[in-house]
This record gives C-alpha cells, structure tokens and sequence, in this order.
C-alpha cells in the first residue's frame, strides 16, 4: 500500500517534470511578440517597444539586438559599408517580410504595416 508520502513525492517530481518541458512553450519569441504587438521594427534595422507596449519584451528586444548589431558590424566590415547603411538594408528585407498590422518606426513615427 502507497503512502501518502510516497504519492505526493511522485505528484510533486511529476509535476515538475510538467513545468520544465512546458516553460519554453511560454517563453516569448520575436513573432509572437510581434503579434502581439509588444516589438516593433524601426528603420535602422533594430527592435523597439512600440507605443503602449508593456517592457514585457524589452530582454528578447535587448538581446535580438545584441545579435543584429553584431551580424551588421561583420558585413559592414566585409563590405566597406557603415553600420547604418546595413541596417536600414536589412530593414527593407524586414519590412517586405512582415504581416500586416505589425508595428514599424519609419523616420521616427511609428505605424502600423498595412499590408
């Protein structure tokens, strides 16, 4: 006969078993926080919070960034180009990639990508 103990141990490893594999189901992507409109692109080629966006973001915003800055100083590099340049190249890559509704920062205004 299983004693309570025993039970609740094996409920308590169960359910942290539960929690490990499901936490990255809740981790926040870039799409999703596209979507759901807590990141936007702006036209140098960077994340940024949108208008109204809760920082709930702002990590993944920081380290996408990190990573871009880093790809765009190596092709700068390799092609004689400045960093802004790259940038506002990958950007039109990024924008033409984009649903409609995200949000872009274009000059400094942010609006939503109509189609």
């Amino acid at each position: 006969m299983k004693t309570i103990k025993s039970i609740a141990i094996k409920v308590s490893v169960a359910m942290m078993l539960l929690i490990g594999v499901a936490a990255p189901a809740f981790a926040l992507d870039l799409d999703t926080a596209r979507k759901t409109g807590l990141a936007g692109e702006v036209d140098n080629g960077l994340l940024a919070l949108p208008p109204g966006a809760a920082a709930d973001a702002q990590t993944l915003i920081t380290t996408i960034n990190n990573s871009r800055r880093a790809e765009y100083a190596r092709v700068a590099a390799q092609n004689n180009l400045t960093l802004d340049v790259v940038g506002s190249m990958m950007f039109q890559k990024i924008y033409t990639r984009l649903p409609a509704g995200s949000w872009v920062q274009v000059q400094g205004k942010w609006t939503k990508k109509a189609q």
